[in-house]
């Protein structure tokens, strides 16, 4: 099941509240309070996720990353954290630098991303 960009989004925002909470506590109404979306909203998406195999929900309605929903939210989480860093580097307002690598982690290839990363790597 290919993920839209909303999907690698609800990802990323469950690895960050889980790696913030310290815990496998992390619930759909810690989801919308974190991104700002609707409880039916995040309801909604968490079903298409359980279904894709990304995440799993207990009975206690406690959201877990699968090892794929985490291999994805990993992969946007490193975009997001290296790109707005880089943008920053350049002299973009940390705000304008988060925002825009927001936009920009989903659409940017897998080979542009690994260039980028080498690029600025070597530049450390």
């Amino acid at each position: 099941m290919a993920l839209l960009e909303s999907g690698e989004m609800y990802l990323k925002t469950i690895l960050v509240l889980t790696r913030k909470m310290g815990t496998g506590n992390v619930r759909s109404i810690d989801v919308a309070i974190e991104s700002g979306y609707s409880k039916p909203s995040v309801s909604r998406a968490v079903g298409i996720l359980k279904d894709g195999g990304f995440i799993e929900v207990s009975d206690g309605g406690y959201i877990t990353l699968t090892e794929t929903g985490m291999d994805v939210a990993s992969t946007i989480y490193e975009r997001h954290v290296l790109l707005t860093d880089f943008f920053v580097k350049i002299g973009v307002d940390k705000e304008v630098a988060a925002a825009d690598a927001c936009k920009v982690e989903h659409c940017i290839s897998k080979e542009t991303f690994s260039k980028l990363k080498e690029h600025i790597k070597a530049l450390s």
